[in-house]
């Protein structure tokens, strides 16, 4: 019993360990999409700003405002380009925060399972132990009868 004890604590450790895993599985996630939501509405304003650029070249435009388009788009794409990389950081983090919960989620399993297995074991070992206490109650009675 001592046994089964000593590994439902060390069960409740790893739960613990498994909700930790949980939380900052979930905090990389949100990071993860508050930078990707960043890089999207990144793109969108360097395509509406070519779009503009493209409507620019096509009318008359003044070439001061060209520049100032052109140098806005510059400086889009070097935001996209810092973006893409802590976005792929994140996504790295992520997987990484992702994958500690999928081993903490089998810990938990493992010592669910082998607590499990002790329960059972030590079920069938006390159904023996009161079956040979039955038949020793049993060959007792019938040997107290037979000698009367």
């Amino acid at each position: 019993m001592a046994e089964i004890i000593a590994l439902s604590k060390i069960l409740d450790i790893r739960e613990n360990e498994k909700k930790i895993a949980q939380r900052a599985y979930n905090q990389s996630l949100d990071s993860f999409e508050k930078v990707a939501t960043e890089l999207y509405h990144i793109l969108q304003k360097k395509e509406r700003a070519e779009d503009s650029y493209d409507q620019f070249l096509h009318a008359l435009t003044p070439i001061e405002r060209i520049k100032e388009q052109s140098a806005y788009i510059e400086q889009l794409n070097r935001q996209i380009n810092d973006l893409q990389f802590r976005v792929q950081k994140a996504r790295s983090e992520m997987e990484s925060k992702q994958h500690q919960l999928s081993d903490a989620h089998v810990e938990v399993k493992k010592f669910e399972k082998i607590i499990e297995i002790r329960k059972e074991t030590k079920a069938n070992i006390q159904k023996k132990m009161e079956n040979a206490f039955m038949d020793e109650i049993s060959i007792t009675q019938f040997l107290s009868h037979k000698n009367r």
